[in-house]
């Protein structure tokens, strides 16, 4: 035991290193996306994120963007529970059968105007999961698409970069 505690102590951390963007590039990222959305829709973006079936890695990222490092909300964007409050579906991972009408009934319950994001490469076109039985294939197979954000799993700063293009092509 006492092996193990030295071992500890004189390794090491095992820990990633820092988000290489700086706070200021994230901060101007954040405020083009909320003052976009806010010109387009005339009102903050309510996100709703729906996991179709994946393996939690775009998740991880998603949540990221609600940390005090990112701070999503403070450019007027959020996450609501409800996809009734919604007016982006936020889609990760390749729709498995389970998920299917999950997915389906999520986006009948969404209103008009509605968007949906596919995000990662599984919920483009399954992924390593393609070939599994168990799975639908990817996002466009279920709800129409609306953008693509590609990554295993893309990183936080991509996400707000593909939210931004997708605000500004809005109608």
């Amino acid at each position: 035991m006492q092996k193990f505690l030295l071992q500890g102590l004189l390794r090491r951390a095992l820990t990633e290193p820092a988000p290489t963007p700086t706070p200021t590039s994230i901060a101007e990222l954040g405020y083009t996306l909320g003052r976009t959305a806010r010109q387009k829709l005339g009102r903050s973006l309510s996100i709703r994120e729906v996991d179709a079936g994946s393996c939690n890695g775009c998740e991880l990222e998603i949540h990221a963007l609600n940390n005090a490092y990112y701070d999503l909300e403070r450019f007027g964007l959020r996450f609501v529970a409800s996809p009734r409050h919604a007016d982006v579906l936020l889609v990760t991972g390749p729709v498995t059968k389970n998920m299917r009408e999950a997915l389906e009934r999520t986006y009948a319950a969404t209103p008009d105007p509605k968007w949906v994001i596919a995000v990662g490469d599984c919920a483009f076109d399954g992924g390593v999961y393609c070939e599994s039985y168990a799975c639908v294939g990817g996002v466009a197979n279920v709800v129409p698409v609306d953008l693509h954000i590609r990554g295993c799993p893309p990183d936080p700063t991509t996400l707000l970069k593909g939210l931004i293009a997708f605000v500004d092509t809005m109608s």
